[in-house]
């Protein structure tokens, strides 16, 4: 095994309505705050989450700015557009990112737009961020993408069909805030993507060919609390348990690919992002069963360790038994979620599969984690599966 190490988010609050106390946990920022900015998305403006948080800035003599104004999926000329309507002609003492992925993924690039000299463009990579940003504070309301401890933030350019990275320490938050109260509203199908996402990030992470000690512990908690969570998330929303629970394993499931990296189903589903603008966590998940079939004869031991946490009773199984019982219960997940099965409903037709699998061989920081090589031939299988 190489050298490995993990960062994560300088501080992490969680607990139910731990938002509301947002001003007492203002002083682990570290610095004065006088005013901020909120990053969010309409939806929270109508159910009154940001009219809250505002009003417990507010209480601490602080001026509060918002934007609603991020696209789902944002482009990078929309987050260029955002920062030149907001964070470019401002100087906010923190930027607060309240929403789904992609609001987290804006605010982390917003803020190091702020504190260096160049365009979005010449980030996207590995650490190509050279100085840290704005603070940030950031506040999922799905338990989905994880992004609030991880490094990376996912950027859509529509002219080459894809979604590219930006991986830089610079984007980890001052302070994150986990509130379930928060996901208690969200439609079935996000709760369904965004769950299965996280699953994927803690699966991904664990078979990664940079598995390690530390992603290995935070990818198997994750996969434990997801696999007994998000049945009861979806179908009864407002269970605050299993939404605590889900919002935890999505953390960790962030934290794990943070620590190994994810693999070949995220590089699959750029291009499913990039092109026919699927969401990232219905990408994931329809592509998860497949990819994971794929892999199988090249991770039966680590797959079939995966069953326990996933509250499999595999008792006097052969390993290869197993891992095929782990892919089985990710099928009927997805089923069982709703998971869309046919990438046509999207558009995607025979004659676009090629250009996409080679779109996804070329995102190499995720397929050098495969455990498998993934040809172009064996990309073209596994998107055909999914064209019904």
């Amino acid at each position: 095994m190489s050298n490995y190490r993990f960062q994560t988010a300088d501080h992490i609050i969680a607990g139910r309505h731990s938002v509301a106390n947002i001003g007492e946990h203002l002083a682990l920022v570290g610095l004065p705050i006088q005013k901020a900015l909120i990053v969010t998305q309409p939806a929270l403006v109508q159910t009154g989450a940001v009219a809250s948080l505002e009003a417990a800035l507010k209480d601490r003599g602080i001026a509060v700015d918002q934007t609603t104004n991020v696209e789902p999926e944002p482009t990078l000329e929309n987050i260029e557009q955002v920062f030149a309507d907001t964070v470019g002609a401002q100087d906010y003492d923190v930027l607060i990112g309240l929403g789904g992925g992609s609001i987290l993924d804006t605010t982390k690039l917003l803020s190091v737009l702020k504190t260096n000299n160049k365009g979005l463009e010449a980030m996207l990579g590995t650490d190509l961020v050279e100085h840290a940003g704005v603070p940030t504070i950031l506040i999922p309301t799905t338990s989905g993408t994880g992004a609030e401890v991880t490094p990376n933030a996912i950027v859509t350019l529509p002219e080459k069909e894809l979604k590219i990275g930006v991986v830089s320490r610079h984007l980890l938050p001052s302070l994150v805030i986990l509130d379930p109260v928060l996901t208690t509203g969200l439609p079935k199908p996000i709760t369904a993507a965004t769950g299965m996402d996280a699953f994927t990030h803690a699966l991904e992470s664990y078979i990664s060919t940079k598995a390690n000690p530390i992603s290995d512990m935070f990818a198997l908690e994750a996969i434990r609390l997801i696999s007994a969570n998000i049945v009861q998330a979806y179908q009864q929303g407002d269970d605050l348990d299993a939404r605590e629970k889900m919002l935890v394993g999505a953390m960790y499931g962030g934290m794990a690919l943070t620590a190994a990296g994810t693999a070949a189903v995220h590089a699959m589903a750029y291009p499913l992002g990039g092109k026919y603008k699927i969401a990232h966590g219905v990408a994931n998940s329809m592509l998860l069963p497949h990819v994971t079939q794929f892999n199988l004869d090249a991770i039966q031991e680590r797959l079939a360790s995966v069953a326990g946490p996933m509250g499999i009773d595999v008792a006097g199984l052969s390993d290869g038994d197993a891992a095929q019982a782990v892919v089985d219960k990710i099928k009927e997940l997805t089923k069982t979620l709703e998971i869309p099965q046919d990438l046509a409903e999207y558009g995607v037709d025979k004659d676009s599969i090629e250009e996409m699998a080679v779109a996804a061989l070329d995102v190499k920081r995720l397929m050098d984690n495969n455990p498998k090589t993934v040809t172009k031939n064996d990309a073209i299988a596994i998107y055909s599966k999914l064209l019904v």
